[in-house]
Protein backbone atom coordinates (compact mmCIF):
# COMPACT_ATOMS: atom_id res chain seq x y z
CA UNK A 1 0.00 0.00 0.00
CA UNK A 2 1.68 3.86 -1.24
CA UNK A 3 0.51 6.04 0.84
CA UNK A 4 0.89 10.06 -0.09
CA UNK A 5 3.72 11.66 -1.36
CA UNK A 6 4.62 15.12 0.39
CA UNK A 7 7.24 17.39 -1.15
CA UNK A 8 9.24 19.77 1.05
CA UNK A 9 12.32 21.92 0.07
CA UNK A 10 14.15 23.59 2.14
CA UNK A 11 14.34 27.52 1.80
CA UNK A 12 16.05 28.68 4.69
CA UNK A 13 19.74 27.97 6.15
CA UNK A 14 19.61 25.86 9.77
CA UNK A 15 22.55 28.52 10.67
CA UNK A 16 20.30 29.70 14.09
CA UNK A 17 18.80 26.43 14.83
CA UNK A 18 19.22 24.49 18.04
CA UNK A 19 21.15 20.91 17.80
CA UNK A 20 17.89 19.13 18.05
CA UNK A 21 16.19 20.99 14.85
CA UNK A 22 19.47 20.92 13.21
CA UNK A 23 19.32 17.10 13.65
CA UNK A 24 15.87 16.85 12.36
CA UNK A 25 16.13 18.63 9.68
CA UNK A 26 19.15 15.87 8.37
CA UNK A 27 16.88 13.53 9.34
CA UNK A 28 14.34 14.32 6.92
CA UNK A 29 17.00 14.13 4.33
CA UNK A 30 18.15 17.61 3.72
CA UNK A 31 22.05 18.38 2.87
CA UNK A 32 21.77 21.66 0.64
CA UNK A 33 19.86 24.84 0.40
CA UNK A 34 16.81 24.88 -2.14
CA UNK A 35 17.16 20.90 -2.18
CA UNK A 36 13.66 19.44 -2.55
CA UNK A 37 12.70 15.70 -1.09
CA UNK A 38 9.29 13.65 -1.25
CA UNK A 39 8.81 11.44 1.43
CA UNK A 40 5.52 9.15 2.22
CA UNK A 41 2.99 11.08 4.63
CA UNK A 42 3.21 9.10 7.35
CA UNK A 43 2.39 10.60 10.71
CA UNK A 44 6.31 10.80 11.59
CA UNK A 45 7.39 12.54 8.69
CA UNK A 46 4.61 15.15 9.19
CA UNK A 47 5.62 15.94 12.77
CA UNK A 48 8.78 16.38 11.41
CA UNK A 49 7.69 18.61 9.52
CA UNK A 50 5.55 20.67 11.49
CA UNK A 51 8.70 21.03 14.08
CA UNK A 52 10.84 22.66 11.50
CA UNK A 53 8.55 24.26 9.42
CA UNK A 54 9.97 27.38 9.18
CA UNK A 55 12.49 26.41 7.51
CA UNK A 56 10.85 24.57 4.81
CA UNK A 57 8.78 24.85 2.16
CA UNK A 58 5.81 22.17 1.54
CA UNK A 59 4.28 21.13 -1.77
Amino acid sequence: MEGKKVTIKLIKSPIGATVRQKTTIRTLGFRHLQQEIVHTSTPAILGMIEKVGRWLEVK
